[in-house]
């Protein structure tokens, strides 16, 4: 399989690469409907995932094996229209961005899959409750060139003379601009909504019958039972161009009512976020810049009453700690980041505020540019190297929502729903605790050490499971005791609390077994090292080691026996006897589940 192979220099057409030079240009705005058809708001207790570049077979397997049954409501997926090949003349994988290029509107062929198992994806997420999320690209077709799409499409800029592979629609040169330069000055709204983005092929959408061949792909999405739509560059659209395109899309068949719908836009002085807030929900990077700065440097104890980022309400707003292009190209917190980044994304989808989307993908290393992990060429596919399907247990693929901190917080929000917010303890920057009226109790930990807690809650007097890592913690008499671990969290909720024997389905962990939640790359291996000889006396290859399969990991597990006063690590220890040690001080003392410490 081709994996990390480095790429060729390449001009990646990427929608945060700065802008080059352009010209204004003037387009007729459609007047703002005086009753604008806004897509029905996310309920407070979804939970989205991004699955990004995951083949179509993979997200389906998701929805049933994982993601239904724990809780989560929808999946985005990267964009199903026929995309530009990119071409390396001396190998290296196709970039991400090529699938934001359409060639055409057919669902077909993309290096994800075919159009039949895009439709079985569909029902089967449905089938288990999880919507369907598209990545939908209407401001623009494909870059500078030409050559044949993912389904054999021959293009070229500004030439699309086959949407849908019947004949009956395509794009010519009349049908984009007016303006035909690239945005140059970012201060100048006409300028940014009618100009080309990065040098893309920027649609006139102020021309009716542009509108309906983008309205006419979306309904098609919508007949298949697609229940909502990422609206990429939305920004980069007039806010009249999108009330029309969206205010009357089908029927969601399954799930009814009209397609859920939020709007990707960078706000700013010039084009607010909530100029696109009648029109869907808005993608909110005001938040996703707090949050993951101050989880980052662990001063989270302010962050109980939020603000309305950027104007936008809760109700209004879509939100995460990074996605595809800022873990890229902006990366404040990402899953390089450790267990802090994984705190980060287990209290959003403790806190009420927006709704929130999760981020899975790939590890891309050191090359932004680089595709997703791939069985190569297939005879007769003519979208290039073709995405395998994903395993979460190895290094390539990064499946965020699956890490013990995250997994269990899908239902914890679906437990909390609506209620309210009521903060309940805070030590120093770091720590912070908080009730979700009576239905949940949280408490999140920014710091290198555990904190031992001690709060009052509204939640029902009982014992109840980790949902934020596994374990169990007991209120009684409207007071909560609990360990919160180093970069660690607990949450508690109703839904989750135990009827005879505590833990549920979770493995029940014997007083010597230890587990440890540790990501390893292929062929490393996790010890426990320390200062007694049967944890081998920092030894790292006389330590104990522990094992993992494809049912449980990240999570590796052992037979320990640590003394009270015995100091130890974790350690990865690769086949060629290389060593990484686990950062940041010593633990002391026996444990039962813990998390690698990356400082």
């Amino acid at each position: 399989m081709h994996r990390r192979t480095p790429l060729r220099a390449a001009a990646a057409a990427t929608l945060l690469l700065l802008p080059l030079a352009a010209l204004p240009a003037s387009a007729a705005p459609l007047p703002v409907p005086a009753e604008a058809g806004a897509a029905p708001v996310t309920p407070n207790d979804e939970t989205l995932v991004q699955l990004f570049q995951w083949n179509w077979n993979s997200v389906a397997t998701e929805c049933e094996e994982f993601l239904g049954p724990n809780g989560f409501s929808g999946v985005q997926v990267s964009p199903p229209q026929e995309h530009v090949v990119i071409p390396f003349a001396e190998g290296g994988n196709h970039p991400w961005w090529q699938d934001y290029q359409p060639v055409s509107y057919k669902l077909d062929n993309t290096r994800r899959g075919t159009a039949e198992e895009f439709a079985d994806m569909v029902a089967t997420c449905r089938d288990n409750g999880v919507r369907i999320y598209v990545d939908a690209i209407v401001n623009h077709m494909t870059g500078d060139g030409d050559g044949v799409g993912s389904a054999g499409t021959a293009w070229a800029k500004y030439d699309h003379p086959d949407l849908f592979g019947d004949g009956t629609a395509g794009y010519s040169h009349a049908d984009f601009g007016p303006c035909y330069e690239e945005i140059t000055n970012w201060n100048d709204k006409e300028e940014v909504q009618n100009c080309q983005l990065v040098g893309l092929a920027d649609l006139n959408t102020a021309d009716p019958r542009v509108r309906d061949q983008i309205k006419r792909y979306l309904n098609g999405l919508v007949d298949l039972g697609v229940g909502g739509f990422r609206v990429d560059a939305a920004k980069h659209v007039p806010e009249a161009h999108i009330a029309d395109i969206f205010a009357d899309l089908n029927t969601v068949p399954g799930f009814g009512g009209t397609p859920r719908v939020f709007h990707e836009v960078y706000g700013d002085a010039t084009v607010p976020y909530t100029a696109y807030a009648p029109y869907g929900q808005v993608t909110n990077f005001d938040y996703q810049r707090d949050l993951a700065g101050k989880f980052k440097d662990g001063n989270i104890s302010g962050l109980a009453q939020l603000p309305n980022y950027g104007g936008l309400t809760s109700g209004q707003a879509t939100v995460f700690i990074d996605n595809h292009d800022t873990q890229r190209y902006h990366p404040t917190l990402t899953y390089k980041d450790g267990d802090r980044y994984h705190l980060a994304t287990a209290f959003m989808l403790a806190h009420p505020y927006g709704t929130p989307v999760v981020t899975a993908g790939y590890d891309f290393g050191t090359n932004v540019t680089e595709g997703p992990p791939n069985i190569g060429t297939v005879g007769g596919n003519p979208a290039g190297w073709i995405t395998e399907d994903t395993d979460c247990s190895t290094g390539d693929w990064v499946c965020s929502h699956r890490h013990p901190t995250v997994a269990g917080m899908a239902a914890f929000r679906a437990s909390a729903g609506n209620a309210g917010l009521t903060q309940r303890a805070t030590d120093g920057n770091g720590r912070l605790a908080f009730d979700r009226g009576s239905r949940g109790f949280a408490a999140f930990n920014a710091t290198g050490s555990a904190w031992n807690l001690t709060a009052d809650t509204s939640l029902p007097d009982g014992t109840y499971d980790n949902a934020a890592g596994g374990g169990t913690a007991t209120v009684s008499g409207g007071r909560v005791t609990v360990q919160v671990p180093a970069n660690g969290a607990v949450a508690l909720h109703v839904d989750a609390e135990c009827e005879g024997d505590c833990g549920g389905t979770d493995p029940v962990v014997p007083d010597d077994e230890l587990s440890a939640v540790v990501h390893t790359n292929w062929g490393q291996e996790v010890y426990v090292v320390g200062s007694t000889p049967a944890l081998g006396s920092w030894n790292p290859h006389q330590g104990v080691k522990l094992s993992t399969d494809a049912t449980i990991y990240p999570t590796w597990a052992g037979t320990v026996t640590i003394g009270a006063d015995t100091e130890w690590k974790l350690v990865k220890v690769d086949g060629s006897g290389n060593v990484q040690w686990e950062s940041g001080s010593n633990r002391i003392g026996p444990a039962t589940s813990v998390t690698w410490n990356n400082g």
